[in-house]
């Protein structure tokens, strides 16, 4: 056979279809099942030339051998060629006859994309595996392969959506006329904007990140996040917004009123801090933002940001972070704003597996508008089940929070009147999350989120609730 093999070197190769007439060189006339044979003879004895000239042969009879591409794909590997490598196993993949083949030629693109110096495009194409992935060993795999490239690779992306029904798209009242502390303010009614109104909400969150420098204690990363929120309002909110817009002498909302952009990005260190046994880590962060509101950009800002984290022992953990923002050039001078943020959250493994976390936030904001000039506090209580239930994974929380306006202000009807006492609002909410990570789609699952809750204040206008149920994808790995 290594002679069979080393009388072709050299000779012009005909594959599958006779010649119209004879060569000035030397043919040999091989049926496609021979030249495949051929060319894989070809790369076992480290003859990647005579497999690509092969290879050559078989395609110009049969673009669409998927068998074809995969041995020139394999030959250019051999060659060093990691990118041609790549475009042919791409070839091979998209010609192949089953899921079986697209996952083999799908692990050797990501393999030559790794090995001509893109672990971007190698994570690219192993996602692209997971959808033809066999079965959950080889979902194991291709998530710690994933994660192996996501240290490796400078740059990381992010992405995360849904879509979600709810009684209150625009945090809307649940009153339909103005009270204080339980008092009517001369029953005045609402406009369409103030009252609740159901509908869709539409969410994309996405993020691209450059790790800049590392080393064995440190990462500087450069990162850009864009988060789009729209709104489609119901037949029954248009009506209902309509009849009280006919009231009250206003203009009827449109769905392009309540939706939102925000656009930023972060220059970032972490860090190793602390003794090494604690394992403790801190970062810095300097963000400059923009908001959008209703289709007209509220503000930009500057952001600075700090965490500090510790390992208490091998089960519990304790983070610290705090913020400072100014908001600068806002469309209106009301949106002028400094706000500061201190946070702490403990999380704590327990011995079944599952987890427990309780974070506290308090946050500050100083601004020439009374009516946002307030404190608030916030605190949440997660669980998460470490074992799937059926398909899925579940994880719930209780969110319990507090705000006061020491000096807010409303229109009762004849000016502008001060709330004896300022305005307190006291809520709460509950989630629970359903990941049901074993129906996904080149690594993305569906997320199944359930929201409930109610705000209750002295001041009928933020007195509101909610009920939403939202499904979106989120990553496995």
């Amino acid at each position: 056979m290594h002679r069979f093999v080393a009388a072709f070197v050299g000779l012009a190769v005909s594959i599958g279809q006779p010649q119209a007439q004879e060569s000035p060189k030397t043919q040999a006339h091989l049926t496609l099942e021979q030249g495949q044979i051929l060319a894989a003879h070809a790369l076992d004895n480290g003859n990647p030339q005579l497999a690509l000239r092969v290879s050559d042969a078989l395609l110009q009879a049969n673009r669409k051998n998927h068998i074809a591409w995969q041995l020139q794909a394999v030959a250019y590997a051999q060659a060093g060629q990691h990118a041609k490598g790549r475009k042919a196993a791409a070839r091979a993949f998209r010609f192949a006859p089953d899921s079986a083949a697209k996952f083999q030629m799908g692990q050797l693109a990501s393999r030559l994309a790794f090995q001509g110096g893109s672990p971007a495009l190698s994570q690219y194409w192993l996602r692209r595996t997971a959808v033809h992935s066999p079965d959950s060993k080889s979902d194991a795999l291709i998530a710690k392969d994933y994660q192996a490239l996501r240290r490796i690779s400078p740059w990381s992306f992010r992405l995360s959506g849904g879509v979600k029904p709810s009684n209150n798209v625009n945090n809307g009242s649940d009153a339909a006329t103005q009270e204080i502390d339980g008092l009517s303010s001369h029953q005045n009614r609402f406009g369409p904007r103030a009252i609740a109104l159901s509908g869709l909400i539409g969410t994309l969150d996405s993020s691209l990140g450059r790790r800049l420098r590392q080393s064995e204690t440190s990462l500087t990363s450069l990162s850009g996040r864009l988060y789009v929120q729209r709104v489609a309002l119901s037949s029954s909110a248009k009506e209902e917004a309509a009849a009280l817009a006919a009231q009250t002498g206003t203009s009827v909302p449109r769905n392009s009123e309540f939706g939102s952009t925000y656009g930023e990005i972060t220059l970032s260190h972490a860090f190793a801090a602390g003794p090494k046994e604690s394992a403790g880590s801190a970062r810095v962060a300097l963000t400059g933002a923009t908001s959008w509101y209703g289709g007209r950009r509220n503000y930009n800002l500057v952001k600075l940001s700090g965490a500090r984290s510790w390992a208490l022992s091998s089960q519990n953990r304790l983070t610290i972070n705090g913020s400072a923002e100014h908001r600068i050039d806002p469309r209106l001078s009301l949106l002028r704003a400094d706000v500061f943020g201190l946070g702490a959250s403990l999380s704590r493994k327990l011995e079944n597996g599952n987890s427990l976390s309780f974070s506290l936030g308090l946050r500050d904001t100083h601004t020439s508008n009374v009516n946002s000039a307030g404190t608030t506090a916030t605190l949440r209580i997660g669980y998460a089940i470490a074992e799937a239930i059926g398909p899925a994974k579940v994880s719930t929380g209780l969110i319990l929070g507090a705000a006061d306006y020491p000096d807010h202000i409303f229109h009762n009807g004849f000016g502008w009147q001060t709330i004896p006492g300022g305005r307190q609002d006291q809520s709460l909410y509950a989630d629970l999350n359903v990941f049901f990570e074993d129906y996904d789609y080149a690594g993305f699952a569906p997320m199944l989120r359930v929201r409930a809750g109610k705000r209750s204040s002295n001041h009928s206008r933020f007195d509101s609730s909610e009920f939403s149920v939202s499904l979106g994808i989120e990553s496995k790995f």
